[in-house]
């Protein structure tokens, strides 16, 4: 699993590849999310275009991360939710819990848009 960083203006988007099963990576994206809410940034996109496996525990992480974000008063979005890990927000019955949009683009424009 690989993690990319990206600033657009008052938004990062995490660009994760490759599997979110558990362990270290799993670790890798909360202190990610801390590391950004340290230097203020609040808004923050998970996008998972290229993430093609997701175990309970990945889930774990995100849901993680949201309540980091949330309680520095900081929104999560997600973005690109590929059909298998749509399939387990489904099951777990937590897609209420995350905005998603198809793209990171997308994601990042949400945040002005319902800044203005």
């Amino acid at each position: 699993m690989a993690i990319k960083e990206k600033i657009h203006g008052n938004v990062a988007v995490l660009e994760i590849s490759g599997k979110l099963m558990g362990g270290n990576e799993t670790r890798q994206i909360t202190k990610k999310v801390e590391s950004l809410l340290r230097d203020g940034v609040k808004n923050i996109v998970i996008d998972l275009a290229n993430v093609n496996w997701m175990s309970s525990t990945g889930l774990g992480s995100i849901i993680e991360s949201r309540r980091l974000i949330t309680d520095k008063n900081g929104v999560l979005k997600l973005s690109a939710v590929t059909e298998k890990v749509k399939s387990l927000l489904m099951i777990t019955q937590i897609t209420n819990l995350f905005e998603t949009y198809e793209t990171a683009d997308q994601a990042v424009a949400s945040f002005h848009q319902s800044s203005g």
